[in-house]
């Protein structure tokens, strides 16, 4: 594959995305404030899922944050409205990105911008360092991976401000660390270093350089099958649902459509011939 980029922006330019090689290194963007999330990030946070959902060409997708952090969350300018008895907006801003049949349009604001990620159909890698707070830390669960630094900080911090995880992470986190660790950071908003993090199975990987690491594993993912890849993230993720009888049978479905493919045949081929793949793309 020859090396193309290509810099997509948002509305707001709270988040951006670079896209080399079928991968797009996806950035946000306010690290004067460590990328807080205020509504132009929301609103730019869908913008840019739905723009690399849409993107047949993208066989895999890395997520994380400009400056000294991943995301601390909710910007502090909200909680000072909060405090001082201003109305806060939680409607979605841009409801003209969404298709009238996309179920992300039932969701609120911050569970769009976070579940928009668990829709994207090639694999999704969060490279965490620095603070994850709050939405910030719920950010990185629907994440197919989350590569994390050892130091970085990471908590369900809505507690402290009396509130609860409403971005998804009151569905997504059990499923990680189970019910009970689940329930206890919530309750408490403790904060867990990224050396915890591994302990408890948040993290899939605790590396010094999360970013650099998730890039290379996002390239070395871009250079299998990308039929293979999406087929089998669809098959794992459709496994928290489906019954299993359901399951074996959509495995086998996708198997008799990979066996003989063109891009089935190719991966063959460069292993026999111990050479790179050339995959074709989506018609």
């Amino acid at each position: 594959m020859s090396t193309t980029s290509e810099t997509v922006s948002t509305t707001g330019d709270t988040v951006r995305a670079e896209i080399t090689d079928g991968v797009a290194d996806v950035r946000l963007n306010r690290p004067e404030k460590l990328n807080a999330l205020n509504q132009d990030m929301f609103s730019d946070l869908l913008e840019m899922g739905l723009t690399i959902r849409r993107r047949s060409e993208l066989r895999a997708v890395v997520l994380s944050g400009a400056g000294r952090g991943f995301c601390a969350g909710l910007d502090y300018a909200m909680f000072s409205a909060m405090a001082a008895g201003e109305p806060i907006s939680r409607e979605p801003r841009r409801t003209d990105l969404l298709d009238p049949d996309d179920q992300l349009l039932e969701l609120g604001r911050g569970q769009r911008a976070t579940l928009v990620w668990g829709t994207v159909p090639v694999p999704v890698i969060a490279a965490v360092h620095g603070p994850a707070f709050g939405g910030g830390f719920q950010l990185m669960l629907p994440a197919d991976l989350r590569l994390i630094a050892p130091d970085a900080i990471l908590s369900v911090a809505e507690v402290r401000w009396g509130l609860i995880p409403d971005m998804a992470g009151t569905q997504l986190l059990p499923r990680l660390v189970g019910m009970d660790v689940a329930k206890e950071l919530t309750f408490t908003g403790r904060v867990v270093t990224g050396e915890e993090a591994g302990q408890i199975r948040l993290a899939s990987r605790v590396v010094d350089d999360p970013r650099t690491e998730a890039l290379e594993l996002a390239h070395e993912i871009a250079a299998r099958n990308p039929d293979a890849v999406r087929a089998a993230k669809a098959l794992l993720d459709d496994s928290w649902h489906l019954p299993i009888g359901d399951g074996l049978a959509a495995e086998r479905a996708a198997i008799n459509n990979l066996i003989g493919s063109p891009n089935q045949v190719e991966a063959v081929r460069a292993r026999l011939e111990q050479r790179p793949a050339v995959f074709a793309g989506p018609d």
